[in-house]
Formats: C-alpha cells, sequence, structure tokens
C-alpha cells in the first residue's frame, strides 16, 4: 500500500508519450500540454510553474551520414508527434511541469541537494539487497504514468489510429534505449537504414546516457518513494571477470545452462524485450514491449579477437588525456576524439579509430556475450545501468580536467540527432545535447570516488556503517531495555536472597556476628563473584 501511494502521488511521467498525450485528439492536434493535478492548470500554469508552448527545433545542418529527409519519426524531433509542449519555468520540470529539475527536491522545488553514487561493492548488504528489490519492483509495475509507440505515425493514420501499450517502469527504458537506436524504416519488408542512431556513434552519446540514468534514476525514486536511492556504479578497470555476476548481485552463471541466470537469483525470471530488431525490419513493425525470452549472459565466452581484455586503469588514464571532445566526422571514424574513443570505436592507446575491435565502453558490451551485447536490447540486462554509471564518471572526469566551453560540443554537421541544439529523442520534456555538456555538480550528483579524500572516506566507509546502525538502532533500544529490565530484576533476586541469608546466620547458634565472607579475603572474593 506504501508504494501505491507514492505512485499515486509522485507518479508524473518525464519520458515521452505521456498517457494524456496518447489519445486521438491530442494527436492530431499535436498538442502535448497536459493539465497539472497540483492546481488543475495547463502546465501547473496557474501557480507559475510553466506554460504551453511552441516547439522551436534547430535547422543547422546535419552530417552526410543520413541521407534521407521526412521518412522518420524522430527528425526534428518531436515535430511528428507533438508541436507544443509545456515549458516550465525556474526549478520545475516534467512534462506538466509538476516535477523538480535535477539536484532540487521539496513542494516548491527549492531544496538543491547533491547525491552520491557509489561504488556497488560500496554498499552494506541491505542496500544491495535494496538495490535489487527496486530493480525488480519496476520490472513487474506498470507505469501509471506513460505508454510507448508500438507503431509509427504513418502506421497510426496521422494520430487518427493511436497504436500504444503498456509497459513497466524497468522495461520502458528498455524500448526507449531500442528506440533512439532502431534502423530507420523507408518502407518495404528489410528496407532499412541501418546507420543512424540518435544516442550512439557520435557526440551525443555521453549527454543522452547523463540524461538517461537521471531519469531512470529519478523514476525509480518515485516509485519506491525512497529519494535517496542512487544509482551505484560498477569500477570495472582491471578487472578479470564479471566481478558483479554473483547471485548476491547480478545474477551468477546458471549450472544447467552458461547462457542463462542462475535460479538463485531474481533476474533468472526476467524476460526481455526488444530484442528482435532484424525481425522487426523485416515486418515493418517497431518493438511493441512483448516478452521475447529469458534474460541472456555468458560472460568471458565471447569472440576474444574483438575483446581481448577488459579495460585497464591505463586505458582509462589514456582515454582521459584526450583533450578534443569531437574530430573529424564525429562518427565512429573519428581520430584522437575523447568521445569516440571512450565509447570504444578508437584505441585508449593511440585514439586512432580501429576497425574490427570493441574497446572501452563497447568491449563490456560483448564481454557480457547476451542481452547486452545487442545495442538495441542492451538495456535488458541491468549490468547495462552499472556499467553505463562508471562511463558517466570518466565523462565528469575529463569535464572537470579540461573544462571545455559549451562551444566545444559541435553545433551543426554531426550526424542527425547529436548537435547541440538537436532534441534529444525520445524525451518529453524537450531536452537539448548541449545542454548536458555541464558537470555533474549543476546536475545535483556526485560520485564517491571523485570526491575529495575525507568526504570520499566519509561516503565509502563511515555512511554504510552510520546507516547499518541507523537500521538497527530501534533493535539495539529495544534490546538495551529488554537487558536492563532483565539485569534489574536478577539484582533484586540476588539482593533479596542476601538479605534472608544474613537473617538466617545472625539468628543461627554460633552467634557470628560477621558472615563468613569476610573470613578470609580469597574466599570472600571468590564467593562474591559466584554469587553475582
Amino acid at each position: 500500500m506504501l508504494v501505491f501511494f507514492f505512485i499515486q502521488f509522485f507518479g508524473q511521467s518525464l519520458q515521452q508519450f505521456p498517457r494524456p498525450c496518447t489519445s486521438r485528439d491530442v494527436l492530431q492536434s499535436k498538442r502535448c500540454c497536459p493539465v497539472w493535478a497540483g492546481d488543475g492548470s495547463v502546465c501547473g500554469s496557474l501557480s507559475g510553474r510553466g506554460f504551453c508552448q511552441d516547439v522551436t527545433v534547430s535547422d543547422v545542418p546535419n552530417g552526410p551520414q543520413f541521407p534521407h529527409s521526412d521518412v522518420d519519426d524522430r527528425e526534428r524531433w518531436p515535430l511528428v508527434f507533438y508541436n507544443q509542449t509545456c515549458r516550465c519555468a525556474g526549478n520545475y520540470m516534467g512534462f506538466d511541469c509538476g516535477e523538480c529539475k535535477f539536484g532540487f527536491f521539496g513542494g516548491n522545488c527549492g531544496e538543491r541537494r547533491e547525491s552520491i553514487r557509489r561504488n556497488i561493492f560500496q554498499l552494506s548488504v541491505s542496500e544491495r539487497q535494496r538495490f535489487i528489490s527496486y530493480l525488480n519492483l519496476a520490472k513487474n509495475t506498470i507505469s501509471p504514468d506513460y505508454m510507448i509507440a508500438t507503431g509509427t505515425y504513418v502506421q497510426m493514420n496521422n494520430g487518427s489510429t493511436p497504436m500504444f501499450a503498456d509497459i513497466s517502469v524497468y522495461d520502458l527504458f528498455v524500448w526507449m534505449h531500442y528506440y533512439v537506436s532502431r534502423d530507420a524504416l523507408l518502407g518495404g519488408p528489410g528496407n532499412v537504414w541501418a546507420d543512424i542512431d540518435f544516442a550512439h556513434e557520435s557526440a551525443a552519446f555521453l549527454p543522452w546516457h547523463r540524461v538517461y540514468l537521471l531519469f531512470w534514476e529519478h523514476e525509480i525514486r518515485k516509485l519506491t518513494g525512497d529519494f535517496n536511492f542512487t544509482i551505484p556504479y560498477w569500477d570495472w578497470r582491471d578487472a578479470q571477470d564479471c566481478q558483479v555476476c554473483v547471485d548476491e548481485l547480478m545474477g551468477g552463471r546458471s549450472r544447467l545452462n552458461p547462457n542463462l541466470i542462475s535460479p538463485s537469483s531474481v533476474f533468472s525470471s526476467w524476460k526481455v524485450i526488444c530484442s528482435q530488431p532484424e525481425d522487426y525490419n523485416l515486418r515493418e513493425v517497431l518493438c511493441d514491449g512483448s516478452p521475447e525470452g529469458p534474460l541472456l549472459r555468458n560472460p568471458g565466452n565471447h569472440d576474444r579477437t574483438r575483446v581481448p581484455r577488459l579495460p585497464s586503469s591505463a586505458d582509462v588514464e589514456s582515454v582521459l588525456s584526450l583533450t578534443q571532445y569531437e574530430t573529424g566526422e564525429m562518427d565512429r571514424r573519428a581520430n584522437m576524439s575523447f568521445r569516440n574513443t571512450l565509447e570504444g570505436f578508437a584505441s585508449p592507446e593511440t585514439g586512432l579509430a580501429v576497425t574490427g575491435q570493441s574497446l572501452m565502453h563497447n568491449s563490456l558490451h560483448v564481454f557480457m556475450n547476451g542481452s547486452m551485447s545487442s545495442v538495441q536490447g542492451s538495456a535488458n540486462d541491468p549490468i547495462f545501468i552499472l556499467h553505463h554509471a562508471f562511463i558517466d564518471s570518466i565523462f565528469e572526469q575529463w569535464l572537470r580536467r579540461h573544462q571545455p566551453p559549451r562551444t566545444h560540443y559541435p553545433t551543426a554537421n554531426a550526424p542527425i540527432g547529436h548537435n547541440d541544439g538537436y532534441f534529444m529523442v525520445p524525451f518529453i520534456p524537450l531536452y537539448r545535447n548541449g545542454d548536458y555538456f555541464l558537470s555533474t555538480k549543476a546536475l545535483g550528483y556526485e560520485y564517491a570516488y571523485l570526491l575529495d579524500p575525507s568526504q570520499r572516506f566519509m561516503q565509502e566507509f563511515v555512511t554504510p556503517y552510520l546507516q547499518q546502525a541507523q537500521q538497527i538502532w530501534g533493535w539495539l533500544l529495544a534490546s538495551g531495555i529488554l537487558g536492563a529490565v532483565v539485569a534489574g530484576i536478577i539484582a533484586t533476586i540476588i539482593g533479596v536472597s542476601c538479605r534472608r541469608r544474613t537473617k538466617r546466620r545472625k539468628a543461627s547458634g554460633y552467634g557470628e556476628r560477621q558472615p563468613l565472607l569476610n573470613s578470609s579475603e580469597e574466599e570472600g572474593s571468590a564467593s562474591y563473584q559466584t554469587t553475582l
């Protein structure tokens, strides 16, 4: 009931296709400006939260990688679906301006707070269990706020026949990652354009995934009511194997089938979605969120010519030394590009683009050898979250080290979807790529291992123990009170017993005036201890 309360109270969506914007009337009017329940006005305008505004998209040229136009719903996002959305004021955010911007909390979004993302191995046992239970709750809870599109706008008869489906909180993010990276359908079975991706292989790779993780973190907080929750990260530098692939964390390997998750893990019961892009292309359809089989993972049994090893600390340091964010064509062929090298299309040792190998970020996906190894379906594996949180932390290190101005982010001629002014697909409310080419400090979060030494000690060592103590404080207090009561009862019994013994001795015929306790120091001491 408590979880249900939080879902109802805090359940205002932040992502694309909010339920209020999936009706026939809204699609045909192209006006996605829902009423905020807090005051009953459009975009919360009566409370000064925001107002409905025309969407203006950037018209600067894109790169040559996608030579088509007006064939894909994601072009000039979100104009195919909506040309009016809520524009929020101040610290407000959300499709109806009913939420707070990242890093702000409270009813009026006036409380500034910094959240700390920590290494998953620094979490206490109860924190790890809570993280896994939150993941499973999200996997099994239908989103009350938004839906996924199961057809293109043309297939919806230009909005007159809406095609949307319910989706769980977790699977929504799986679908979003599929949708942003899917091939463009050009008409006819299997007739697609594959060299298109609005979140990978160019400049938006890092800002897009930064927003993606922030939203995911925010949705888990709303679902659970735990507004202190933060995404943990897996520091995989110098790892020889999948350190998080154990039943206590992300699930070990099944002994019966090495491609499956151990039955001892809750993730063994998970079903994947959006894992068959070739089939969708052949049938000219979109992923509809239907379950398509178990979560697959067989870490280490991959093509070792493609991924000889996982990235090392030296590799990360080499990537961080690159000074240019983007270069050349600003795609997977870019040389000496920090983004391209971190993404894994260039060698961390030379900075030069390579073919036939998957390095850095890409190497982890291939290494997992399962659901995570396909771009469109990779978010099915919850290790995706831990991995991308660490990638985001490396991005943050680079920003702090080089402090690039926003002008270093490409404004034009990047592949479609990646220019500074392009709105991120498929988010509503709208966010431009360049707006997230900035430090986590401005977004209200930090990584524990990037803190100064004293703060890091507090976060990684002291805080977990204090949190554990806080969790068992009630038990300790009750135990202390009970112990005091029991000790008092025992002391009373002993006192009464001693007084009775003294009276008997005084009444005896030997006429001793002192108890035998004092007849010998050694003997008296021993007797006292034994009696007590």
